[in-house]
């Protein structure tokens, strides 16, 4: 079917045409797109339209192009949250309707560096624990989590260490988070991270830093986790003022 022009550019309506064919399951996750030639064919459009309008799908990850393979239908994220929520990794397996659990990549402590000081407002001779975990939903790895507590917070986590962190400090502990500080970023393909997460060459990851925070405004945990792009997105409310 061709593509009827209106108002707008036409490689825009060339974008509104597929992310249709691909919201009606025209074209299925990861099923390949039939060649540019063919596409633009199809839809009467040029190659040069075609290919700009491919580019706008790759930005906004509807689809994913692998040079001299094709296009690709992008997978959609199974896992969703607000950004403004405090959303626990488990809780957000739980919610998508799958088992949650825990790879154990190593627990160590450590002297904390100048950033762990920074991060935690001094921690005056103190060590850090030290965590770094892979997050699985029905045995498949999805996140990539690194953790930090200090020692004068937490003694001993060996015994606790498959309980949530965000448990283990409200029950051990006696500190509620109550907010977090978070900052996420886009990532590429990482050199450790992509591997043990299983991903593509092409998948990206979503990088969330989050410092977090107790019931009286002191840091307690800072997180560093890798989420894959595939699998979850993250949203926010935002109000005109």
């Amino acid at each position: 079917m061709t593509i009827r022009p209106d108002s707008r550019h036409l490689y825009l309506l060339v974008v509104d045409k597929l992310k249709q064919d691909i919201e009606n399951n025209v074209y299925r996750e990861k099923e390949k797109l039939p060649s540019e030639f063919e596409l633009s064919r199809q839809l009467g459009v040029s190659r040069a339209t075609l290919r700009e309008a491919l580019r706008v799908l790759e930005e906004e990850g509807f689809v994913i192009r692998r040079h001299g393979v094709g296009t690709f239908v992008s997978p959609r994220p199974v896992f969703s949250s607000g950004i403004e929520q405090l959303n626990s990794v488990t809780d957000m397996i739980i919610d998508a309707g799958m088992q949650p659990g825990t790879i154990h990549i190593s627990s160590t402590i450590q002297n904390p560096t100048d950033d762990d000081n920074e991060k935690f407002n001094g921690l005056e001779g103190e060590q850090v624990h030290y965590f770094e975990r892979v997050r699985t939903a029905n045995g498949q790895p999805v996140v990539y989590c690194i953790d930090k507590i200090p020692t004068n917070i937490v003694e001993n986590y060996q015994y606790n260490k498959n309980e949530s962190l965000l448990h283990l400090l409200e029950n051990e502990a006696g500190r509620y988070i109550s907010y977090a500080v978070a900052q996420i970023e886009p990532l590429g393909f990482h050199e450790k991270v992509s591997p043990i997460l299983e991903c593509e060459p092409e998948t990206a990851l979503l990088v969330l830093k989050q410092m977090h925070y107790d019931q009286n405004d002191e840091p307690v945990l800072y997180s560093l986790n890798y989420f894959r792009a595939d699998q979850f997105s993250f949203h926010v409310l935002r109000k005109r003022t």
